[in-house]
């Protein structure tokens, strides 16, 4: 019987920024790109998500529901520290850390460091640590297998604890609505409602061929989960695949009309590829060569898988702006969507926290 602990870090980024600048302490507050810029919504605190704004948003939305909203840039070079801080605090218990970004990880603690039986005492310490030496909160859920952690962790945002102990799991699951499981969005819960399941027994009654034929290979996983089994490890080296598109142009691209309309080709041909199969991405990577062969990568990876066209050429036009083809010719486009999941649908909106990463290359 594994015992797992999920951590999750409470709006990261807005808490970061809310942290270090008092001015915008229990204020709305925005992380990402301004409506002028037509920027997305990477995160927002939770003064602002009483406004229903929501990661990935586009910025002039949020804006018209929370007319006091205040967009702060990110400031990823703090959060990718801050978050180094965290995961040592997680080694300090155990090896078997996954992380899945920079605010959240999975941690197996079956056996760990300071031999606590109690996995439930040790993401008390975390969340203790964690608020001691980043001024920070973090969530956490504990159960016996990584689908139950990761659900228990969204229970009692923010700054909570939950557990769903093994005698009580499938009890837990049968009364769980389905629109509630991790990795069942919106589409898919509305599909499986359409078959009459809306709740964990619901699922449960349905055979596994039925699930199969229904949803290919996921018809196995929900099958599982619907019994409250989930047999994935906590992996610390877990492998990263990629979907990707690019486009070489025969004639440099060097207006920014011409470069709007190419990236948002792009982002029409990464989404069907992300459809076909049937994955989305929680990393998107734009790649830039000039004219004169020079290449560079922006990346950025988020808290909720994605593969919408408009989600993805927002992302990409505002790492297009950490570019320089405002003043240089491009011979070449590409974007590339990795940190794969088969998720269908997005997380549920309690869960969202995004983007965690910028890097530059």
């Amino acid at each position: 019987m594994r015992k797992i602990v999920h951590i999750d870090m409470d709006a990261f980024f807005a808490s970061v920024e809310q942290r270090d600048f008092p001015n915008y302490r229990n204020q709305p507050i925005a992380v990402g790109g301004t409506p002028q810029q037509r920027g997305v919504v990477a995160t927002a605190s939770y003064e602002a998500r009483k406004f229903g704004v929501r990661s990935a948003m586009p910025s002039r939305t949020a804006l018209q529901l929370c007319p006091q909203l205040i967009f702060v840039p990110p400031r990823f070079d703090i959060y990718r520290s801050v978050s180094q801080q965290i995961q040592g605090l997680f080694f300090r218990y155990t090896d078997l850390v996954e992380p899945l970004s920079l605010d959240e990880a999975y941690l197996d603690v079956t056996e760990n460091r300071l031999g606590i039986d109690s996995a439930t005492h040790i993401a008390r310490l975390l969340r203790r640590d964690i608020r001691r030496e980043t001024k920070l909160t973090a969530s956490a859920g504990v159960s016996c297998n990584k689908f139950l952690a990761k659900i228990a962790s969204g229970m009692q945002k923010p700054d909570g604890l939950y557990v769903i102990p093994p005698t009580e799991a499938e009890a837990f699951v049968d009364e769980l609505a389905i629109e509630q499981f991790f990795g069942i969005g919106p589409a898919t819960a509305n599909k499986l409602m359409a078959m009459g399941v809306k709740t964990g027994a619901e699922l449960k009654q349905q055979t596994l061929e039925t699930l199969v034929a229904q949803f290919g290979k996921r018809g196995h996983h929900f099958y599982s989960i619907a019994r409250a089994i989930d047999q994935r490890p906590v992996k610390p080296n877990r492998l990263r695949k990629s979907i990707g598109v690019e486009r070489s142009y025969v004639k440099e691209l060097n207006s920014p009309s011409t470069i709007s309309k190419a990236l948002s080709a792009l982002a029409d041909s990464l989404q069907a590829r992300l459809e076909k199969h049937g994955c989305r991405g929680r990393t998107l990577t734009l790649k830039v060569k000039y004219g004169n062969y020079e290449q560079v990568t922006r990346s950025l990876t988020l808290g909720t898988a994605f593969r919408e066209q408009n989600i993805v050429l927002g992302l990409a036009s505002d790492l297009l702006r950490m570019t320089e083809v405002d003043a240089r010719p491009v011979r070449l486009l590409g974007l590339t969507a990795s940190n794969l999941t088969q998720q269908t649908d997005t997380r549920t909106t309690q869960q969202l926290s995004l983007p965690i990463d910028v890097s530059v290359t």
